[in-house]
């Protein structure tokens, strides 16, 4: 992982909230992250295919679903900065709303592993 392609994919927002998201070690689909940041599905799958190929995040495909995750293969410098980020997060508006939005949508079937 290259420090440069690492913080260009945090330098844009959509992506950085998705990372942060990820960032708890859950696996998310699209429509899961289509629902916590409520921004549309095109919008999101382009932000993931660029996370993806940066190596960032790692995909599998169950059924019509594809879910993604931190790739596990990171280094420990760049777990750490999300790491660091996810916690700086914690007192962001923006980052709590769209955490709210991802477990309020589980918590009532709304996402798409119900």
């Amino acid at each position: 992982m290259q420090l440069e392609i690492f913080t260009k994919a945090l330098a844009d927002q959509t992506r950085l909230r998705i990372l942060l998201l990820l960032a708890v070690g859950r696996e998310l689909c699209v429509c899961e992250l289509t629902q916590a940041l409520e921004l549309a599905q095109p919008k999101i799958s382009r932000h993931l295919a660029v996370l993806r190929e940066s190596g960032l995040l790692q995909d599998r495909k169950t059924g019509l679903w594809v879910y993604y995750r931190l790739h596990p293969d990171l280094p420990q410098w760049a777990t750490a900065t999300l790491d660091n980020l996810h916690s700086g997060s914690m007192t962001e508006t923006l980052f709590l709303s769209d955490r709210q939005r991802l477990d309020n949508a589980n918590r009532i079937g709304e996402s798409c592993t119900s």
